[in-house]
């Protein structure tokens, strides 16, 4: 009997192409689409809606059964409100992250496997190694362009054991022309952008139902105050958009380079941006995928942040089992609540939440 691939469908081109994939690979495919979100759009819409309906179109194109799981619960408890507290405390959260962690990786495989899963796929653009070591290894992707790995440094060499990722070695014009090959109607679907709960709507305005605006000044460090904003937890490190502070000054471009969550003061720097680089970071507690770091201290490349070029580095453990970060070169707006994620030649071997940035001697 050919082996049970339960694919997590998304309703955009690249789950369905993965589906498609594997099933021309003699697989039993089945399709298993996630509702993480039940809330609808400023027009009355709910997005949720049209992506099942695209994976039904794809899955009935294919000749393949497919299911709705709803997770709105458990991503609510597990992500949504770990998002909001995040930002709360004035840093900036990562909730792909934390979705994969939480969610893709964890009640849906349970789902996938109580379906008689032998695997489970996704659309991620990623690869797995399985080492002769018996750990199993996540590796970049051949499009680096598009590589997600990033987004996964939460999974576990457990979990890998049983995933499939069929785009690792494609790149985006390739997928959407095997799509057309197919005759998948997601092949020209526009990729999915920002945060899912948020959609098309404006950030600031849906933040504001879950944390109160609270009007504030905007200071340089000299303590000139130059502007109004609306809460500091809405702003991020390096920000330079939407301080509507243009007008002042020597005419060079405002930008924001720290918050006083508890006075409420958004401080802003115009024309030098030395004050945002920093050349080192610490992380508390930093996950390892597969094998347990072995060395005190080691070299590998970093990334603050999804598709920013991968950085040089070097590796420090610390006794607390976190780990420190020295580039070689420093590096703008470090935001703390993101994910610095480490990598080994083309293997990620993990990462951990941005506690603090730091210049080291």
């Amino acid at each position: 009997m050919a082996k049970r691939v339960v694919v997590g469908m998304s309703g955009g081109v690249d789950s369905s192409l993965a589906a498609a994939l594997l099933q021309e690979q003699g697989y039993d495919v089945v399709g298993l689409f996630m509702r993480n979100w039940h809330e609808t759009d400023e027009g009355g819409n709910c997005s949720a809606d049209q992506d099942f309906y695209d994976v039904r179109n794809v899955c009935n194109r294919l000749g393949i059964p497919y299911f709705s799981v709803d997770f709105a619960d458990q991503y609510y408890q597990r992500v949504f409100l770990q998002f909001v507290e995040e930002y709360r405390k004035g840093r900036t959260p990562n909730p792909d992250v934390l979705c994969n962690r939480e969610i893709k990786f964890d009640p849906f495989v349970k789902q996938a496997l109580a379906m008689g899963a032998d695997y489970i796929a996704t659309g991620h653009y990623c690869n797995v190694r399985h080492a002769d070591d018996g750990y199993h290894y996540l590796c970049r992707a051949a499009d680096d362009n598009k590589d997600q790995t990033y987004f996964l440094n939460q999974v576990t060499s457990e979990q890998l054991s049983k995933i499939l990722f069929p785009l690792g070695d494609l790149d985006k014009p390739t997928v959407r022309a095997l799509a057309q090959k197919y005759g998948l109607s997601t092949a020209q679907k526009k990729d999915s952008t920002g945060i899912c709960f948020i959609g098309e709507r404006n950030f600031r305005q849906f933040l504001s139902q879950y944390i109160p605006m609270r009007r504030g000044e905007i200071r340089t460090r000299d303590g000139a105050v130059v502007g109004e904003h609306e809460g500091v937890f809405y702003y991020t490190l390096g920000q330079r958009r939407g301080l509507g502070i243009g007008g002042c000054g020597n005419g060079e471009r405002w930008f924001v380079v720290d918050k006083d969550v508890e006075r409420n003061i958004l401080y802003v720097s115009q024309g030098d941006q030395s004050e945002l680089y920093r050349n080192a970071l610490e992380c508390d507690d930093f996950h390892v995928i597969a094998k347990p770091l072995a060395d005190a201290e080691f070299d590998c490349e970093v990334r603050i942040r999804h598709r920013q070029p991968l950085q040089r580095a070097r590796a420090i453990r610390l006794a607390s089992g976190g780990l420190r970060i020295e580039f070689e070169h420093a590096q703008r707006a470090i935001a703390p609540g993101q994910y610095a994620v480490a990598y080994v030649g083309d293997v990620c071997i993990g990462g951990g939440v941005i506690e603090r940035a730091l210049q080291v001697e």
